[in-house]
């Protein structure tokens, strides 16, 4: 009898996401299989159990999805995950926790796209600011900016501490180099944006980060994405469908453009589903992590 399509779906914390289920059941795996409260120092055992009990046909039926808030676990996960590989019984692995991974490589990529359609100019020496940046979106796309040669900084509302500890983590892991500040209050977000390119919005759901005053002093910006779809919206002015609209209250002569959140969630969508789907479909193991979306991303917009 044929194998039928497992994804074993492991997550550290207490529930996994209803979403990325939906996701994977519509990928088509016949089985998806949720684990929660998964530890780091379970991935190896849990994925001996899931490649020694198929067979060299079935490992090729059967993937590990990695979920969770951390970044930093979720890709301690995935090595751990093929560290305990023992060819040839070896499955693919696909790391995306609370879908940072591919919510950030969407907005960065939609970001890009609105660089080079509007402005003519790259991803490299432009300057940005990372709003939520200490969030896991937030990590995820600063990683991805500061590694294509974005001068980037990521904002705690609360802490610099936290951001400072952040962007050393960073350094550490990714050997990216990223500014760490905090800002809140209105006069602190003028400040940062008056000088910059650039400005991914991934603060929580529900919470206005620019308002049209901050905006207004924005008098270098090109390009700034949110990925807030819950009213009041990061951006004030910003429409959810917008993708490269003018920013109505950005008063400057670049003629800022702006990506709304469901216009950045439908290239997320996509995406999931097509790495999901490349996970279910691999002749050959792969891993993918938040360089893979990125790098997907950018052919789907």
């Amino acid at each position: 009898m044929a194998k039928r399509s497992i994804i074993h779906m492991l997550d550290p914390n207490v529930r996994n996401s209803p979403f990325d289920i939906n996701m994977a059941l519509d990928a088509g795996f016949d089985a998806i299989i949720p684990y929660p409260n998964i530890k780091l120092d379970e991935i190896a055992g849990m994925t001996q159990d899931a490649i020694f009990s198929r067979g060299p046909a079935g490992v090729k039926k059967t993937a590990l999805f990695i979920g969770g808030r951390d970044m930093g676990l979720a890709m301690d996960m995935l090595d751990e995950a093929k560290k305990a590989m023992v060819p040839p019984f070896e499955i693919s692995v696909f790391a995306d926790p609370s879908g940072a991974f591919t919510t950030a490589a969407a907005l960065v990529a939609s970001v890009e796209n609105q660089l080079r359609k509007v402005f003519n100019q790259e991803l490299e020496g432009m300057r940005a600011v990372v709003f939520g940046g200490t969030g896991p979106v937030g990590l995820a796309t600063a990683v991805i900016a500061a590694e294509h040669g974005v001068e980037t900084t990521i904002v705690d509302h609360f802490s610099i501490d936290t951001a400072l500890d952040y962007a050393n983590e960073a350094k550490r892991r990714y050997n990216v180099d990223l500014r760490a500040t905090t800002a809140a209050s209105d006069a602190d977000k003028a400040r940062l944006i008056s000088n910059t390119d650039l400005v991914f919005c991934t603060a929580k759901a529900g919470i206005q980060v620019l308002n049209s005053s901050v905006l207004e002093d924005a008098r270098k910006l090109k390009v700034a994405g949110d990925v807030n779809a819950v009213p009041p919206l990061g951006i004030e002015g910003l429409e959810l469908m917008d993708s490269g609209e003018p920013l109505v209250h950005a008063k400057n002569a670049n003629g800022a453009v702006g990506i709304g959140a469901l216009a950045v969630g439908n290239v997320k969508y996509q995406l999931q589903q097509l790495l999901l789907e490349e996970t279910l479909a691999a002749d050959k193991p792969v891993y993918f992590d938040f360089r893979n979306a990125f790098d997907a991303a950018r052919k789907i917009v």
